[in-house]
């Protein structure tokens, strides 16, 4: 039996529904705000989270209020269903990836209340085990590069692992730095990403810096040229993809077949997607690690809660909050994080918000 047939015919009643925006000025020119969707029924509710970054889309979607045809009786799959057909954004957004996002935070708040409603945690829906859950820090070293930052969050937690942020300023004095340490699991070249702030050109002298001079670790997301192929070609089972995943078929589209995925539920936008891809990567033998989108509210502990579930001791991006911080805070939770998962639902930790 597949993933999502143990899941799609769980019964989902539905009442009514809130919304609950959250926010963090995380950096002088960055206001983060996210959307906790609130789906109530049956005096149960779930709860999901609008990763979406354009902070007006939020203020837009806040303002509208709970207007969506929701209240009913219906399956998960059933809902699902209901919810392609109706207009979660007034108009088409400024990433069409955001429609999965914020398809994302009404499927996980269904997921969860289905579960809460039927008495099930996850992981008793899906028969698996959650297990103690590995994480590794996401940073940018700057531009300039500097490894100030990163050296203090090692001086303080010395076991910590990274996925850094790579980009042509890096010299062969850094890589060479940076592999010293021992502590970097995966670099992200961001070359798939097209039409956002973090979009990267390909270097192929960059990637050959990195893929010679850090060779444990993985590649994420390169941009792929005829130079850059070639540079690449001695370390493809290095190569992993991240932006460019949001279904099997893009995954069946791949250059060339995977060893490693990073899979974002966010990016799947359903939970039959995602679910697909589980199964679709499980039978190949690829591996999977899970992603953040700068979860603010519940979103962050459901990551770690699939982690948990389907790719416990990966270099999971799932690292807790306080990782975000601009200056490293003592006594954190360190990697793994011992299961949480709630007796109920698909919640991790005790976040409850307002």
């Amino acid at each position: 039996m597949s993933l999502y047939d143990l899941a799609r015919d769980l019964p989902l009643r539905i009442d009514s529904y809130a919304l609950e925006g959250l926010e963090l000025q995380a950096r002088s020119d960055f206001l983060r705000k996210t959307t906790v969707v609130r789906l109530q029924g049956g005096g149960e509710e779930g709860i999901g989270e609008d990763v979406t970054y354009h902070a007006e889309q939020h203020d837009r979607l806040q303002a509208r209020g709970p207007d969506l045809p929701l209240p009913g009786e219906w399956t998960l799959h059933g809902f699902s269903e209901h919810l392609a057909t109706l207009p979660l954004f007034e108009a088409e957004p400024e990433q069409h990836a955001y429609l999965d996002y914020r398809r994302w935070a009404f499927e996980s708040s269904a997921l969860d209340l289905a579960l809460r409603q039927a008495d099930l945690s996850l992981g008793e829906a899906v028969h698996r085990e959650p297990r103690p859950v590995s994480f590794v820090v996401s940073m940018s070293l700057g531009a300039p590069p500097s490894t100030e930052w990163f050296h203090s969050w090692l001086g303080l937690y010395p076991d910590l692992r990274f996925k850094l942020d790579a980009n042509s300023a890096w010299s062969d004095e850094l890589v060479a730095e940076l592999a010293a340490t021992g502590a970097v699991d995966s670099i992200d070249f961001k070359g798939q990403y097209k039409g956002t702030v973090v979009d990267t050109p390909p270097d192929p002298a960059l990637y050959r810096r990195v893929a010679e001079g850090l060779p444990d670790a993985w590649l994420e997301d390169p941009a792929l040229t005829p130079e850059t192929e070639a540079v690449l070609e001695p370390h493809r089972d290095r190569v992993t993809w991240d932006a460019i995943i949001h279904s099997v078929a893009d995954i069946e589209a791949l250059p060339w077949p995977p060893r490693m995925l990073n899979v974002k539920p966010s990016r799947f936008g359903t939970l039959e997607r995602l679910f697909d891809a589980f199964d679709y990567c499980a039978e190949r033998g690829i591996g999977t690690y899970g992603g953040g989108q700068f979860e603010l509210g519940p979103g962050r502990g459901q990551i770690q809660y699939l982690a948990s579930l389907f790719h416990p001791g990966t270099p999971n991006d799932v690292a807790p909050g306080g990782y975000n911080d601009p200056d490293p805070p003592p006594e954190l939770p360190a990697s793994p994080l011992p299961p949480a998962p709630s007796a109920t639902g698909f919640r991790w930790g005790d976040w409850a918000g307002a």
